[in-house]
């Protein structure tokens, strides 16, 4: 009989037999949910965006689009309802397109779509409301998702040197790169107008600035990042400048928050006096200082200069200055590594310099600088929120007269020729300096009616228009407590 050797025979067989599993699997693995009733899950079920100028690009928001299943799903096309006619603008899974197809989704895996929008102008001087969807198809299923952004025409400052003019509210103004207001020239902004600034743009005034906020309709600066996210974010534009000699500014009613510097009062190298009068104003959030001033001259009062990551207020290379029922609270943090170890009140008669040919010293007589009914506080290391630099080559003129000052013990106020009726070291209590940014006192605290009657008198209602004369004696600081009367 024969034998026959069969077991090459059988591998190949079997061998034969697991391949075509294998692709037969593979198969299956290849194959889409097939349901007409498929069902994409999404991060969100409307897009939106904060308020966008008109001509100018958003920021980039996300959707993410989820497969729930655990087949390959298969989205037949994506598109924008409005096509190329929409505002908006699409990068979808990594395609920049408004209209996409046979988008596949792994497995309990997901896509992104990237989604930004330019409004157009439509010269009405009221907010506009943008809208598309986006468009799913899966199978038989249609599914969408909204897209919503409110657009705001502008005035747009490019860059400019401007003539004497009116900034009015009817539409905000937008500054790219800078605005220039030249010697003899006279900017003037009306109640309730806001300028918003690009990244990096600032305000220079080498003629004369007039910001004529209101109570309820303050003049408002900020950068030009709408969202939530960016309410308090300092350094998002470089801030506003007054050159030496520009004489006559007034700030009343306004609100600066996150530039670089808040305000720089004068410079080094022009000659002359810078001169501004503020009221009733807010600094708030800046990189490095809130009021940033060089041999200048500034009279101040219901103020509010906060948070700043360097200096509330530097006063430096002398000059004449006047703060009354002014709050100085530096509670910086958040936005920094480092901790902030320079105090919120710098006063000197002098500037050191480093340049690489070494440093360099500038000197300028304090003739004045008085500070009555004031808070100067925060959450400096140290303790000491006022730091005074004295060149013994130049005049030094100080007073603090009724004030709440965070010093620590060691420093000295037992010279009343310098120091009157001084709060020294001890808490404001403010109601939500951190998480809310309230410098209001709360019930207990200890500037309530700690203020020098004749200064309350002069400046008879606080930031608030709140009456300071109504009671005992006028609060310290830019905000008057007033309690409630129990029915």
């Amino acid at each position: 009989m024969l034998a026959l050797n069969l077991k090459p025979f059988v591998k190949k067989i079997l061998y034969i037999v697991v391949v075509l599993l294998c692709v037969v699997v593979a198969c299956e693995d290849e194959k889409y949910i097939s349901s007409n009733d498929v069902q994409l899950e999404f991060s969100s079920d409307t897009v939106m965006f904060d308020t966008i100028f008109t001509t100018v690009g958003s920021t980039t928001q996300h959707l993410k689009v989820y497969n729930p299943y655990d087949q390959k799903l298969l989205i037949s096309s994506v598109r924008l309802a409005k096509g190329d006619d929409s505002n908006f603008r699409l990068n979808i899974n990594g395609v920049a397109a408004n209209e996409v197809f046979d988008v596949e989704i792994l497995p309990k895996d997901s896509i992104y779509i990237f989604v930004e929008v330019t409004v157009d102008p439509t010269g009405n001087n009221l907010p506009m409301v943008v809208k598309d969807s986006i468009e799913f198809s899966s199978n038989a299923a249609l599914q969408d998702v909204d897209l919503v952004a409110w657009g705001q025409d502008i005035n747009l400052i490019r860059s400019a040197h401007l003539k004497t003019t009116t900034w009015t509210a009817d539409k905000p103004y937008l500054v790219y790169n800078y605005a220039y207001v030249d010697t003899g020239e006279v900017l003037t902004i009306e109640p309730g107008a806001k300028i918003y600034f690009h990244h990096k743009a600032r305000l220079f005034v080498k003629g004369k600035i007039r910001v004529m906020g209101e109570f309820g309709q303050p003049v408002i600066f900020q950068g030009d990042r709408l969202e939530d996210v960016y309410q308090d974010v300092p350094d998002q534009w470089d801030g506003i400048m007054l050159f030496a000699g520009s004489q006559g500014n007034q700030f009343n009613y306004a609100e600066i928050k996150n530039a670089n510097i808040g305000l720089q009062v004068g410079n080094i190298e022009d000659e002359g006096q810078a001169e501004v009068e503020i009221a009733n104003t807010k600094i708030c959030n800046h990189a490095y200082a809130g009021i940033f001033a060089l041999k200048s001259k500034i009279k101040a009062y219901n103020c509010l200069i906060a948070n700043c990551g360097f200096y509330g207020a530097a006063l430096l290379v002398g000059g004449d200055y006047d703060f009354y029922h002014t709050t100085i609270a530096n509670y910086w943090g958040g936005y920094s590594n480092s901790t902030r170890t320079s105090s919120s009140l710098v006063l000197s008669n002098l500037l050191i310099i480093d340049k690489p040919s070494g440093s360099v010293t500038y000197e300028g007589d304090l003739t004045n600088a008085s500070f009555s009914n004031s808070i100067v506080t925060g959450n400096i290391s140290s303790s000491n929120e006022v730091e005074l630099g004295v060149s013994k080559e130049a005049v030094f003129n100080y007073k603090f007269d009724h004030c709440l000052l965070q010093l620590a013990d060691t420093f000295n106020t037992s010279n009343t020729a310098f120091f009157t009726n001084i709060l020294k070291g001890v808490d404001p209590r403010f109601k939500d300096p951190y998480e809310k940014l309230n410098f209001e006192l709360d019930t207990l605290s200890p500037a309530k009616d700690a203020g020098l009657r004749s200064t309350g008198q002069l400046y008879p209602f606080d930031l608030l228009n709140q009456s300071r004369t109504a009671d005992d004696a006028p609060d310290l600081g830019a905000f008057e407590r007033i309690e409630k009367q129990s029915e």
